[in-house]
């Protein structure tokens, strides 16, 4: 037991946290802004290129050189890197990275003296990688589908349908605009495996996490699925490395790294996964039947699954969980913040009038429902923005904001139910989870107790706890997930909320009536 690294690379930043699992604590967290470093060199906004027509892209030359700035800043704080005993990391999902022939000896052959920049900007096949921002390849979605059988065909495979961020779409369009530039490619990675190889100093595979957010991997026996492989793009296959266990050891780290930052040789590198199923094992949900929701500007549901149940309306993705058995179901509700600032904006609120409304009307809010539907909403699925009043007055604010938090959490009810998961506790984390007046009626509506995590980094969390967990397993001391996550991931004390079993009865007479005036209005 000793000192772990984890690392996250996001949109527009690069983070890293050590933990010390001695004595329980995280020893640092610095993050990298991308913006505020590399704007002019890389002409990035907000870390992405935008090149028109829905594509969004960004440099991986940029993630090396940023990784060499973390590591020389954690240097310079003052932290004696030698004592890393193994890193793992994160990275944004979808995002591809294409790499020519000379990619497998540059990074066998890199040395200390030299930034990575300076040796690693001739190893693109493809200079940017489409991200997850990119919405162009409609088309491609529709042909991948097609090419397994149709869209019910994909979901049952993959557990997806096709998403214009997923990497096959755009692995798909690369290959169809590009032929010659897809010919050099002699392999294909994810932001997270690209990561990976640069520490281990040779190219990485992708892991079941992280593969999951593909369209191309068989969700079942967790390795790339050869008739999605045949729809997607030719000689595929041979661009690609088997997809590997999340916790077998890539190798030891690159001698880079232990030259030009003072890690020790030994130190193991294990497989990046995605930044969604780290965040995963970062907010400790390693069990069926434990869920997370972040309450931010999007609503997000997060639930640890023992089967790799989908949704046959496509109303979540689902991912392989970076614990190696079981599985990640993730729901994005996109009115969140954006719906209860409506609803606070509307009425002249403040946050403590908005809570005040809430203690001064009852559970069921009497009969009155909304829809609130301030954007297009992603689940349920929802074209134009409307919101619909049910019993419920326009004009008073107190039945209003009830309105809305009532809404919120019966959809997170109603359109989770297709995983299969009894819900046992729900972890809230996000900005308004700070709110014990909504935390009191999520927790009355799914009937089980409610508390706050607060992580501002549970990708890289999770990334370090699965450093941890991969080299006891490696070392032949393997401990159980639960014991792992533990002692980093634990409510805020004091912050657990039971639910009120007569609201409880209340919310499940008005579950029925929410879903039939959903139904009636959306299909």
């Amino acid at each position: 037991m000793g000192k772990y690294l984890g690392l996250d690379s996001s949109t527009q930043s690069l983070t890293g946290l050590i933990i010390d699992t001695r004595t329980g604590q995280l020893e640092a967290e610095v993050s990298i802004p991308f913006d505020a470093h590399f704007k002019a060199a890389y002409g990035i906004d907000k870390g992405v290129l935008h090149l028109g027509g829905g594509q969004v892209h960004s440099a991986p030359l940029m993630w090396a050189e940023a990784l060499d700035l973390l590591l020389q800043t954690l240097r310079d704080q003052g932290h004696d890197l030698g004592q890393i005993e193994a890193i793992a990391g994160s990275g944004q999902q979808h995002g591809t990275v294409y790499l020519n022939e000379t990619a497998a000896g540059a990074l066998g052959q890199l040395r200390g003296t030299a930034p990575l920049r300076d040796q690693l900007a001739g190893i693109f096949s493809r200079a940017t990688s489409p991200i997850w921002m990119d919405t162009s390849t409609t088309a491609q979605c529709q042909e991948l589908e097609a090419g397994v059988g149709g869209r019910g065909a994909l979901l049952e495979l993959t557990g997806n349908t096709a998403f214009e961020r997923f990497s096959g779409p755009q692995i798909r369009k690369f290959a169809q605009e590009d032929p010659a530039a897809y010919g050099r490619t002699a392999y294909i990675g994810l932001v997270s495996s690209y990561m990976a190889s640069l520490l281990a100093g040779k190219l990485v595979a992708v892991d079941p996490g992280d593969g999951s957010g593909t369209n191309l991997m068989d969700i079942r026996s967790r390795q790339w699925s050869p008739r999605a492989l045949a729809a997607c793009a030719p000689d595929l296959d041979h661009k690609l490395l088997p997809i590997t266990p999340a916790d077998r050891p890539a190798g030891p780290l690159s001698p880079y790294f232990v030259s030009r930052y003072g890690f020790a040789p030994g130190c193991q590198v294990f497989p990046f996964s995605g930044d969604n199923p780290c965040s995963l094992i970062g907010l400790g949900l390693v069990e069926p039947g434990q869920v997370a929701l972040s309450l931010g500007t999007s609503d997000t549901l997060f639930a640890c699954m023992d089967q790799p149940r989908v949704s046959a309306l496509g109303e979540g993705a689902v991912f392989a969980s970076p614990d190696g058995t079981h599985y990640m179901a993730l729901i994005c509700f996109l009115n969140g913040s954006l719906a209860r600032e409506a609803v606070r904006d509307r009425h002249h609120l403040d946050w403590p009038g908005f809570t005040a409304a809430l203690r001064q009307t009852p559970p069921g809010n009497q009969g009155a429902l909304m829809l609130p539907y301030f954007a297009p909403e992603i689940v349920p699925r929802v074209a134009e923005a409307g919101v619909v009043r049910h019993r419920l007055d326009a004009n008073n604010p107190q039945a209003e904001v009830r309105a809305v938090i009532e809404a919120q959490a019966l959809s997170s009810r109603i359109h989770s139910e297709w995983m299969g998961v009894a819900i046992r506790s729900l972890c809230v984390t996000g900005g308004a989870s700070t709110n014990e007046e909504i935390l009191k009626i999520f927790a009355d509506v799914h009937g089980c107790p409610v508390y706050r995590f607060e992580t501002a980094n549970a990708a890289a969390l999770g990334a370090a706890l699965r450093a941890h967990h991969g080299h006891l397993k490696a070392s032949g001391a393997p401990r159980p997930w639960k014991e792992i996550v533990a002692p980093f991931a634990k409510p805020l004390p004091g912050s657990t909320i039971q639910p009120n079993p007569a609201a409880t009865a209340v919310y499940k007479t008005l579950i029925d009536e929410y879903r039939k005036l959903e139904q009636a209005h959306i299909g």
